[in-house]
């Protein structure tokens, strides 16, 4: 029954082993252009650009004398944030800066 087992296992374990040569690569196309009418916002961080159209308002937000954040407001929109979560530059787009994390108001005791 050992012996089973054995060569049980040695004969899966082979098809581990065995690789596929990988597969030929292509290089990725050139991408696009960024269309017309987008301009990079003003700003003297790390040369961070952030595209937003023309005719969009952009407020950095400091914190400790650092833009943690963006408030970009479309003409006839509703106002967006871009955040850098990270530190690192990648910046994200919040409709809303909620978390959706509240704390429980949940009454345990009253005291009378």
């Amino acid at each position: 029954m050992r012996r089973f087992l054995i060569l049980l296992a040695l004969l899966t374990s082979s098809a581990a082993f065995a690789q596929t040569p990988p597969p030929k690569l292509e290089p990725l196309p050139v991408p696009p252009p960024p269309p017309p009418g987008l301009r990079d916002a003003d700003t003297a961080e790390r040369g961070v650009r952030i595209p937003t159209r023309d005719e969009d308002q952009v407020e950095p937000v400091y914190d400790g004398g650092r833009v943690t954040r963006y408030k970009v407001t479309p003409p006839g929109g509703t106002p967006y944030f871009l955040i850098d979560t990270t530190g690192n530059g990648n910046w994200m787009r919040r409709d809303s800066l909620d978390t959706g994390n509240s704390a429980p108001l949940w009454q345990i005791f009253t005291f009378d």
